[in-house]
Formats: structure tokens, sequence, C-alpha cells
């Protein structure tokens, strides 16, 4: 029997599989690649007795591919926190899917193995921009102050390398980067051993600082476009731009459109405040785009769409 695990490339991606491969180490496959790599399922050559473990990565793009696998008798664990449509059934397909806006594929996880390696579901709801629920687990585990402020550190830096159009843009390649965390139960050993975190807490802060001199362009009162260029800075910091925008000024949307290269349509991350009534997934669905109800994006938006964008965000609540 051969395994595969498939993941998104972000933080929630990789501390999913981080704490599922501490509690069962396997020899496995990896498929994965950069955060707007969702449609991962059809790059999986499995076989009848195999079994694909799928995580982070939404429904909606990976449906056809899942059934296809289901079909030639593939058995499917399916882990993950985005909106799926119709959920298929099948002898062979384990699914843990939840939306709540509080829940990312780290905390289920987590709630699979009962908190066995609860650390790194710490980290990957750091990453994923929930600190309520970060600071739930840790509180869960009696972390202190010093430790939080590393593993939030960690999360954000592991979720900014997985933003690009491709992996060239990305500082690590996200299997890479996961086969260097694969062997540190402890963060801290991960922090103090390698020298991955410096590496990207370095380029992340000098993505920022760029990205923090950018147009910004208020949409009405209840929202802000944020206007990136066309380099691979832009594109690698846009998601950790995103979250860093919305921390600041909670209370309004926040929209992030870079220019792809060669194609001239727009990569554009969502951000709303948790008080919103509205979803990002719903805003950003007529477009193409997808996600939950918080954070969402376009992989490819028209630039003439852009207006019809900014009208929907300045419209709501």
């Amino acid at each position: 029997m051969t395994r595969f695990d498939v993941f998104n490339g972000d933080a929630d991606g990789l501390c999913s599989l981080q704490q599922l491969r501490l509690a069962d180490p396997q020899d496995s496959t990896l498929v994965t690649g950069t955060k707007r790599e969702n449609a991962l399922l059809h790059r999986v050559a499995a076989q009848p007795g195999d079994l694909v473990t799928a995580l982070d990565i939404a429904l909606p793009g990976n449906r056809e591919a899942l059934l296809a696998l289901l079909a030639r008798g593939v058995r499917v664990r399916y882990v993950d926190h985005h909106e799926p449509g119709e959920i298929p059934t099948h002898p062979l397909l384990e699914v843990l899917i939840d939306t709540a806006p509080e829940v990312c594929t780290s905390a289920l996880a987590d709630r699979l193995l009962e908190g066995r390696h609860r650390a790194w579901a710490v980290v990957g709801c750091f990453g994923d921009n929930l600190a309520g629920t970060a600071h739930r687990l840790a509180d869960a585990i009696g972390l202190d102050d010093g430790r939080r402020a590393r593993w939030q550190a960690l999360g954000e830096c592991l979720n900014y390398n997985a933003y690009g159009l491709t992996e060239d843009d990305l500082v690590y390649r996200p299997a890479q980067l996961y086969r260097a965390l694969a062997p540190y139960a402890d963060p801290d050993r991960f922090i103090a051993d390698e020298p991955h975190f410096q590496r990207l807490l370095t380029a992340r802060d000098a993505d920022l600082a760029q990205a923090l001199a950018c147009p910004a362009e208020p949409l009405g009162r209840s929202a802000v476009l944020h206007r990136l260029p066309d380099a691979a800075w832009a594109r690698r910091v846009s998601g950790s731009f995103a979250n860093h925008v919305l921390n600041a000024d909670p209370q309004r949307a926040h929209a992030i459109a870079t220019p792809r290269p060669g194609d001239g349509r727009l990569q554009v991350s969502l951000r709303l405040p948790r008080s919103s009534s509205a979803s990002a997934h719903e805003l950003v669905r007529p477009f193409g785009g997808g996600g939950r109800r918080a954070a969402a994006g376009i992989d490819a938006l028209d630039p003439a769409d852009l207006p019809r964008l900014a009208r929907r965000l300045a419209a709501i609540d």
C-alpha cells in the first residue's frame, strides 16, 4: 500500500500534517504546492488499496478527482475547514469538515488527535490568523508568553512562505519546508536548531515594509483596497500583508490586489472583520474565488471586474 499526503503549502496545511505524522509516522508521497494550488488531488496517482490523506484543500476544486480516486478503490481521509458544497458519501471516504469561523485544519487535526501534538496546532492556528483559537489551545498546555510570541511568529512565517503564483516566488518549496519541520515535536527546537525560521522572518519583514508603502484606496467606510505591484515579493507577501492590515484595522474589510505576471490578471486576497455579517467566500464566488467566511481569495481576476468587486466590498456592513 502506498500512502499519499496531500496538503496545502501554508501554515495550516503544514502544521496539520506535522501533527498527524508525529502521531503516526509514515513514509508517504508528498503532494503540495503554493497557497493557491488547492486542486491537488488530480496529481495523485494512487491505486486500489492505497491511502490518501487530504488536508486543508477545498473540496469544490477537488471533487472530480476525489470521486475518481474513490471509484478506483482508493481510501481517502479528508480534513478541511473551507466551504465544501455537497460532501460525497462513500464507504472508502472519511471526512472531517468544519467551516466554523474559529476553526482551521490544524485545530481539526488537534481534535482528531485529542491534543497529542497541540504545540503544532497552536503554530498552525496562529499562522491561519486565528489568534483566539491559538490562545485557547495555548492556555490548555500552559504556554508562557515567550513561547506564544515565538510560535506566533513561526506560524506567520510558515504562512508567509506559501503565497506566490508559483513555487519559484517562494523562499522555500512547501515540501522542502515540511521535511525540515518533520523531525521536531517541539517548535522551539525547530526555531533553535534550524536556520529556516530566521531566514523566513527576515524575508517577511522586508516584504511587509515594501507592501506598507504601497497605495491604499478606501472603499466607502467599510473596506480598503490595497494595490501591490507585479513583483515576486508582492505575490509572496500578499497573504501576510492581508492579515497584517486586518489586525491593524480590524473594523474594515481589506482586499489585496496583486498583478499576475504574463496574463495581466489579478491575484486577490480578502479579509473581513470577525464582526462582519458578510461572507468572504460568497463575496468572491461570482469572480471564481473561494475560501471561508472571514478569509478568501481569487486566483485570476480580470482587471475589468475589479470595480465590480470594489462596489461589493463598499456595500458590506
